[in-house]
């Protein structure tokens, strides 16, 4: 199944513009050919690391879905996409479709891997809620060292999974999958970053009204200033200066 990417202006990166009805038609897709498959998505954090790290990089260029997560990534789309729905409806942030999955046709088996034990538990009970039909399993990843990571392969290659939600929190996700891709039984692989969380209640979702506007930002900045601080006061100074300079070296 090839699905067309567009390029994002300004920022450098491409994506691939679905609404929650198109991801969960691509994931069924998916599910039928039983390949193995990546599902990443863009915002400001993950259009810093692409152009500052070349392994993100190339995870991003080789992934399947390249969703629009970010509201600056969507706004900047909107201007040159072709949208032919409301272009918030293109914004797909992991909790934005999870509630959904129990529309993708197949799935039968579903496994989370991330957060801590308690909250891995009550977001399987809440993906089994979602998805009678499937068996849902965790194994959770606080703590993630070397040896957490070799048990999860293992686990993951006796599971069996159909669909893997990664929420190991970016760039730890995607830096296991860059070592581990090629040994993992096929599935979909989706970094789904906090979500596990948010679907367990541990962690609060924003408004969605925030959301609208781009705003999600200031809710996180609110319930974890130290962990946010950098991304929104600092990081996006390293992003200007990443994107002027490949300006300077004639880059689109």
């Amino acid at each position: 199944m090839s699905l067309a990417r567009q390029h994002i202006p300004i920022l450098g990166v491409d994506a691939t513009p679905l609404t929650v009805d198109g991801l969960l038609e691509v994931l069924s897709g998916f599910v039928d050919d039983g390949n193995r498959r990546t599902v990443v998505g863009h915002n400001l954090h993950s259009v810093t690391l692409t152009h500052s790290d070349a392994g993100f990089r190339s995870l991003y260029e080789n992934s399947d879905v390249v969703l629009l997560d970010g509201a600056p990534v969507l706004w900047l789309w909107g201007r040159i996409g072709d949208a032919v729905r409301p272009l918030m409806e293109y914004r797909l942030g992991s909790t934005d479709w999870l509630p959904s999955l129990g529309r993708v046709t197949g799935l039968e088996r579903i496994a989370v891997v991330g957060a801590g034990a308690e909250a891995n538990a009550k977001a399987v009970k809440r993906l089994q809620g979602i998805v009678p039909a499937a068996t849902v399993t965790g194994f959770p990843g606080e703590g993630w060292n070397d040896d957490v990571e070799t048990a999860a392969v293992g686990w993951l290659a006796e599971r069996q999974p159909q669909l893997v939600l990664l929420g190991l929190g970016m760039p730890l996700q995607e830096s296991v999958l860059q070592r581990r891709l090629d040994s993992l039984p096929p599935a979909i692989y989706c970094t789904v970053g906090g979500a596990i969380e948010q679907l367990a209640g541990v962690q609060k979702l924003s408004p969605r009204w925030l959301g609208r506007l781009g705003l999600e930002w200031a809710w996180r900045l609110l319930l974890h200033p130290r962990r946010v601080a950098y991304r929104v006061f600092g990081e996006p100074w390293v992003l200007l200066w990443l994107l002027t300079r490949r300006r300077l070296r004639g880059q689109s």
